[in-house]
């Protein structure tokens, strides 16, 4: 490993070249984009929209910001940013404003160059200290960005305030040559917006009245929810019109994306006493829940469903069967549908919703939008619910031959017979396996379909089909104290008159 300089004169022997912060992320940008490598790792389903964007404002030296509700992944790009820094940066050792040896800024870091010229001692930077970051709250002050007179620097040193070293420097010139992000920046106080005009046009900050400038180097990156532009404030022209690039975000497109992204934050392996297996179908049933909420009447869509609903999600749904294992001591245990059911408090504190959906209640649609997940999930892996008499009729042709028997018809004819059938999501795979095995057909038509493994997995396999029956009005589930039933619709409707 080479030694790094560590006096200026050895620094100027090293053939080391002063650059901005924008230059230097823009050269390791080209160098990466020819080699190939990955921009910004881990983040999923932006490979072809947001992140070519963020490559052009980077390309072309532009401070940013990205716009998009909640949950899009915004922080996590921006906290990506170092990895375009070098690995260390040179700076004047003990200096407030990592100055350039050769060209400092800040009064000390002048003098003790002046000082001690080739002799001055030099500091190394990694990336990850070269990037800052602040969240804007409206009790954010100009003292917290910029700085401040510092009264007892002035009276301990014997200073006059008029004298630039009683300055106690913010967040923003401390970050020097390196890159400040704000998140969520409408709200920011409009008149502390203000202060940030000067560093983005100009590139340098006034503090108070003193006639002093200090040329800052700093790529300067933003975060913000449209939301915020109407709720808790705005960004003020001036501010917006010196953000070069504004870079709107989304929502993961497909489930595929959705489920990727999953996988990566959640915490499903864990290392227990028990193995918690997720079928494929259950990880498929957790992110439409998702979408479904996206497109909910219910579920004020400005606000947005943020990404982690289904990170939290699928953690519960893991926590319900591990629990159930520990209780009653199986293992591997196989989450299902009653393990989703149980997961609603993942999702009802992360929804907001419009007039109609509070009118509802928060329990009653989060269990709306389960529902349309589930349903949505049961027709594009099993047979039509109705049959295929049922899509002929939607599409207006009554006349034709009538269509084969239902594959259901084994099943909704032993609910219309007055069974009934109770689940609970504390049954072992054993117990649920044999109590929905005797349901005429219903294990022939999952087994044929979905392929199941195993008593446990067919188990739950089984379940989701009662439950995609009951969400297409088939069946009527009522929720119990310790779980639901399922019977005939008629039945139910007698039982309530």
């Amino acid at each position: 490993m080479t030694t790094r300089p560590t006096t200026l004169g050895a620094l100027r022997d090293s053939g080391w070249r002063s650059r901005s912060v924008k230059r230097e992320i823009r050269d390791n940008l080209v160098a990466a984009l020819r080699e190939g490598r990955p921009i910004f790792p881990g983040l999923v389903g932006y490979d072809e929209t947001v992140v070519p964007q963020v490559c052009n404002a980077l390309l072309a030296g532009h401070d940013f910001i990205l716009l998009g509700l909640r949950g899009q992944a915004k922080t996590r790009l921006l906290r990506t940013l170092p990895l375009l820094l070098d690995e260390a940066l040179p700076v004047v050792a003990g200096s407030e404003l990592n100055d350039d040896p050769f060209a400092p800024v800040c009064t000390t870091a002048i003098r003790l160059v002046a000082e001690k010229g080739d002799a001055t001692p030099i500091a190394w930077l990694s990336r990850a200290e070269r990037y800052h970051e602040k969240l804007a709250t409206p009790d954010v002050t100009i003292a917290d960005l910029i700085g401040d007179v510092d009264p007892i620097k002035a009276a301990t040193r014997r200073l006059t305030f008029a004298d630039p070293e009683v300055i106690h420097f913010g967040i923003v010139p401390r970050s020097n040559r390196g890159i400040f992000a704000i998140n969520e920046l409408p709200d920011l106080a409009a008149r502390i917006q203000v202060g940030l005009l000067n560093i983005l046009e100009e590139g340098d900050l006034q503090i108070r009245g003193f006639p002093i400038r200090l040329p800052m180097d700093l790529l300067m990156v933003f975060s913000a929810n449209p939301e915020d532009y109407t709720n808790r404030g705005n960004i003020i022209t001036p501010l917006r019109d010196r953000i070069a690039s504004q870079i709107l975000t989304h929502y993961p497109r497909t489930l595929a994306e959705s489920a990727a992204i999953t996988a990566q934050e959640a915490w499903l392996d864990r290392d227990g006493p028990v193995d918690v297996e997720v079928p494929e179908l259950l990880r498929e049933l957790v992110e439409q829940v998702a979408f479904c909420a996206r497109a909910s009447d219910f579920v004020d869509q400005s606000s947005g469903v943020s990404a982690r609903v289904t990170i939290a999600l699928i953690e519960h749904v893991v926590s319900n069967a591990e629990r159930r294992a520990l209780r009653t001591g199986e293992s591997p245990s196989v989450a299902r549908v009653g393990d989703l059911i149980a997961g609603v408090p993942a999702l009802t504190g992360k929804i907001e919703l419009v007039y109609e959906g509070e009118r509802e209640g928060v329990q009653r649609v989060a269990a709306h939008v389960l529902a349309q997940a589930v349903a949505a999930v049961f027709d594009r892996h099993m047979p039509p619910a109705y049959g295929q008499a049922g899509e002929r009729r939607r599409r207006g042709r009554d006349d034709e031959v009538p269509a084969p028997k239902n594959a259901y018809t084994p099943i909704l004819q032993w609910f219309q017979a007055g069974h009934t059938v109770e689940v609970s999501d504390e049954l072992p795979g054993a117990a649920l396996f044999e109590r929905l095995g005797a349901i005429p057909g219903l294990g022939a038509v999952t087994r044929e379909v979905l392929k199941p493994k195993g008593e446990a997995q067919t188990a739950a396999a089984m379940e989701f089909v009662l439950e995609g029956l009951a969400a297409h009005s088939l069946l009527a589930r009522e929720d119990l104290v310790r779980g639901r039933s399922y019977r005939d619709p008629l039945d139910q409707m007698a039982r309530q008159l």
